[in-house]
């Protein structure tokens, strides 16, 4: 620890394969430099005109427990790292670069592809928006390749 501020990794979840290989890169790093992760999941409330949908607070709930269910998958309920789950309303670039500055992190670790858009895209929109504007350093992990045969 420096002055009192400990080692400090945002790590973005979104349940995708990539993002669970970030959340999992960023364990062994901070495992590594005795560093804690924050592991952040944004929601976004959709604008649907005149129909009938969950509240805000049903959204906050479903994304905190599709946080919980991802931690557990990824780390296991024991995890040796320390860490916060942080769920946040509005655009994952934007919860990721504010707890960026929030936790005045030291690095911010996505995966490269989330669920949706182009998947031959080599980055997402979330990844590439991070990677632009980010003031700490950010590493994007890409998904594990399985072998066959």
């Amino acid at each position: 620890m420096n002055g009192g501020h400990r080692y400090t990794i945002v790590v973005g979840v979104d349940g995708s394969p990539s993002s669970k290989e970030a959340l999992r890169w960023a364990a062994w790093h901070a495992g590594l430099v005795d560093g804690e992760i924050v592991a952040i999941m944004a929601w976004n409330m959709p604008m649907i005109y005149n129909w009938e949908v969950p509240g805000p607070q049903d959204f906050a709930h479903s994304t905190a427990a599709a946080l919980g269910s991802t931690l557990d998958e990824v780390l296991g309920e024991a995890s040796a790292v320390p860490g916060r789950k942080e769920v946040a309303e509005g655009h994952p670039a934007r919860a990721l670069l504010d707890a960026a500055e929030e936790y005045r992190a030291d690095l911010v670790v996505v995966g490269n592809r989330g669920h949706g858009g182009f998947t031959g895209a080599l980055l997402g929109s979330v990844s590439q928006h991070v990677v632009q504007h980010a003031r700490c350093p950010v590493v994007v992990v890409r998904e594990t390749q399985q072998r066959t045969g």
